[in-house]
């Protein structure tokens, strides 16, 4: 008898941990008839609204395209066979729509099975240039909008994996581009026998990093890394002819002035590091003139591993390098005045200064900021704007100065955190100028237009305001309606004619782009006729729910019911509630709503909607905010929190009638994956769990992970509390984890899914793990996406639909 119990005993073991071999499955046919459906082609106008591009798009690629061999450098992800990036996305053909007429014209001269990146206008938009993937490399190629013919420049020698990689003359006469130099040095396709140790040392510094991944880890990567990224700068004739610009180095940055005169080159050099990416590594920031003769340095950048604490720490020297919009050749560029360090006490953090070619005068000082420095948008010689940030009170500031006079006070037109969406007054409308570069339209030396989303608690409605910059008063010009569509402005056309391309969508409508002209009223001009591929989703009840946190935060969902739901009856339905969190400074601002009821659903392989056509009520987007105000920090009550916004959206959801409480599911993909796990160890609220590429252990991510600053030293408790490794023990619910086995999220390294696995089996947890092969933190392979809908589907019937 005895033996019998052992022998049943050894059976259940071997069953609950094995590994399943399991082929790739494809979801129920409700949810695969939409999650294949084919999509819509992404639309490029040129500015002036003669010509929409069409460009061909695929929602997933293969699990063969991903499976082909990579390297992956100093942050960078590459394939040996191309020199391109592995994590590539392409479009696969190209259509030119007249928009006068609505004739769709098919583009010549391209091959078959094409794979399009990089696309880049000319300065006046009559052609455009990309490249295309082949098999053993990447070539230039060259539109003409005009005759729709497409040629190719190059054969398949262009470098394009890293920065600029198509820089259009001024005249639009030519291309600079970077391209793979014959002799490249030495490549290691497996690493050698190591001739000693690999050894890092450091000598009393602090370098508090974040878990970068793909980094360097020895000599043969570092010989790989100048390899893959090793080029030469050619400038392409359209005609084909190329002359060789520059002598071979690791170009990370190239950027020709306005004015087309003179050319910013940015160099890597070694030292490299294993600590940080490439956008780290020392490097030289110079400036030649169009003939490839150097004019000046601006800057040799050392390696950046040591950084002061907090995420508004920058390190000294030189930084954002960048040629003024409005000028034909003036260099601008940034420096910390505190060292860098968040922690000194100081009146104003950074300084923007301005150089003009021939370079030769002493730079100019054009502004100081109270925060870190963002960017400048300029406008006339006399008008432009400054926007400044500091993440630690996330209060943003936009000043209004005059790049002609530094001894003109900056004024400030705009003071308040980037989280109090309501207060948004928009962003400058801008046009492009002569160089071709885009700078804010000034009328009459006082007058600003801004656009923006027009957030307020009925829900966004766009608007277009002018803005008197000496009276300081606003006049609307234009605002969406609040009916059953939702509008934005996708740009603004002629402002003398009031003329507007904006993009029209409602709960059944796919989006579609129309010319509106608001001054006249007339009718709107469709321009793109996109169709619903998902009509049956049209009998899906969408809403936007708003409801309380038991300490006041307002808080909001949208609401999903399965297609012909009785709303009367009221019949009890499974829910999944699928969520992000969201940390806030102001409890007030934590509690704006951002959502419109009536935007189109899109279908996309993260998005829990699929499971309304399976019974399901589902609240997506769920509000979870996690606040700490003053001195406080979010994280303090991190769990607190995160256990009454669940509370809050279930019983908003039953307090409707729709749903059975105890079959209620959470899920989250990354940060929402860590919430996940904790409301299931820390809370009965749900009946099971989803939880895709996330972090569960937090003392694997010392120095800080997501909104959190502090490091694990700094606050133990915190990482320790919450960490869901750490409290796996108390984990009460079923989980399923699902995990790209080569994901390159910083913190979110496979092994989090992996060893939180371990231990929740070693302690008795239901739990599965799913590790998709080839996938990174979003996941593209179509064998891997419908996988991952039938794993979340058998997991949700079980568990939640039909909870015993």
């Amino acid at each position: 008898m005895r033996s019998i119990i052992t022998l049943l005993l050894l059976l259940t073991f071997s069953v609950s941990w094995a590994q399943l071999d399991v082929a790739y499955q494809k979801p129920h046919p409700d949810i695969l008839s939409l999650a294949d459906v084919p999509t819509s082609p992404s639309t490029w106008v040129t500015r002036d609204m003669k010509n929409m591009l069409l460009m061909e798009t695929r929602q997933y690629a293969s699990i063969q395209e991903l499976a082909q061999k990579e390297y992956r450098l100093a942050g960078l992800r590459i394939n040996p066979k191309t020199n391109g990036s592995s994590r590539n996305y392409f479009y696969y053909g190209i259509k030119i729509k007249r928009i006068e007429t609505g004739e769709v014209l098919e583009v010549k001269g391209l091959p078959e099975n094409v794979l399009l990146s990089k696309f880049s206008w000319s300065p006046d938009q009559s052609k455009i240039a990309f490249t295309n993937t082949v098999e053993n490399g990447v070539e230039l190629w060259v539109l003409d909008l005009g005759s729709a013919k497409a040629k190719r420049l190059s054969e398949a020698v262009l470098n394009p994996i890293m920065g600029d990689v198509i820089n259009w003359k001024r005249d639009g006469s030519g291309i600079l581009v970077k391209v793979l130099p014959k002799e490249r040095g030495r490549f290691y396709a497996e690493n050698p026998v190591p001739k000693g140790p690999i050894i890092s040392e450091n000598l009393g510094q602090k370098a508090q990093n974040r878990t970068y991944q793909d980094l360097l880890k020895n000599k043969t990567d570092e010989a790989n890394f100048d390899y893959f990224t090793t080029s030469e700068l050619y400038l392409y004739a359209l005609d084909g002819q190329r002359t060789k610009w520059q002598d071979k180095a690791v170009y990370s940055g190239v950027s020709i002035s306005p004015d087309g005169n003179y050319v910013l080159i940015t160099r890597l050099s070694q030292p490299y590091s294993y600590l940080v990416p490439y956008y780290r590594f020392t490097r030289s920031v110079d400036v030649y003139d169009m003939n490839g003769k150097h004019v000046k340095q601006l800057a040799e950048i050392p390696l950046t591993e040591e950084l002061p604490k907090g995420f508004d720490a920058v390190r000294l020297g030189q930084r954002s390098h960048r040629w003024r919009s409005d000028k034909g050749a003036v260099m601008t560029w940034v420096e910390a005045l505190d060292g860098g360090d968040p922690a000194k006490k100081v009146e104003y953090r950074d300084v923007v200064y301005q150089q003009a070619a021939p370079f030769t005068e002493e730079p100019k000082e054009l502004i100081r900021t109270k925060n870190r420095y963002d960017s400048i948008i300029w406008g006339t010689d006399n008008i432009a704007l400054a926007v400044d940030y500091w993440w630690a009170s996330r209060n943003l500031k936009t000043y209004l100065f005059n790049p002609s006079d530094n001894k003109q006070k900056p004024e400030i037109l705009e003071d308040r955190s980037t989280q109090d969406r309501y207060s948004d007054p928009g962003s400058p409308v801008r046009f492009k100028n002569q160089y071709g570069r885009y700078v804010m339209h000034v009328e009459k030396g006082r007058y600003i237009y801004l656009k923006g989303a027009g957030h307020s608690p009925e829900g966004p409605r766009p608007f277009l305001d002018k803005f008197d910059l000496k009276k300081k008063k606003i006049t609307r010009l234009y605002r969406a309606k609040n009916d059953d569509h939702y509008e934005y402005i996708a740009r603004v056309i002629d402002l003398k004619k009031g003329e507007l391309m904006v993009s029209i969508q409602s709960k059944t409508e796919y989006p579609n782009y129309y010319i509106r002209n608001y001054k006249k009223k007339s009718a709107l001009k469709q321009i793109t006729f996109n169709k619903n591929p998902y009509e049956i989703m049209s009998k899906v009840h969408k809403e936007v729910i708003k409801y309380k946190r038991n300490d006041g935060v307002e808080l909001s969902g949208t609401l999903y019911l399965p297609p012909n739901y009785d709303r009367t009856k009221k019949e009890k339905l499974p829910m999944v509630m699928w969520a992000y969190p969201v940390e806030y400074k102001d409890k007030r601002n934590a509690g704006q709503v951002t959502k419109s009821k009536n935007t189109f659903t899109y279908l996309w392989y993260g998005t829990p909607v699929y499971w309304a056509l399976r019974g399901y009520a589902i609240l997506d987007g769920a509000s979870f905010p996690i606040v700490g105000e003053g001195e406080n920090e979010p994280n303090d009550t991190f769990l607190p929190q995160l256990i009454a916004n669940a509370k809050a959206a279930i019983d908003a959801v039953d307090s409707l009638g729709y749903i059975d409480r105890n079959r209620v599911a959470v899920g989250g993909h990354s940060y929402g994956a860590f919430m996940t796990a904790n409301l299931l160890t820390h809370s009965d609220l749900f009946a099971a769990g989803i939880a895709r590429s996330g972090a569960y252990n937090r003392t694997l991510t010392p120095f800080g992970f997501q909104s959190e600053e502090r490091s694990y030293w700094d606050a133990p408790q915190i990482y320790n509390t919450m960490s869901p490794f750490m409290n796996a023990s108390k984990m009460k619910h079923p989980l399923l984890l699902i995990h790209g086995k080569a994901d390159n999220n910083s913190g979110t390294y496979p092994m989090q899914s992996e060893r939180y696995f371990n231990a929740l089996k070693g302690l008795g947890g239901t739990v599965r793990l799913v590790m998709l092969p080839f996938e990174s933190h979003s996941y593209r392979a179509r064998e891997s996406v419908l996988h991952v809908l039938w794993e979340q589907d058998q997991w949700l019937e079980k568990y939640v639909k039909n909870k015993k």
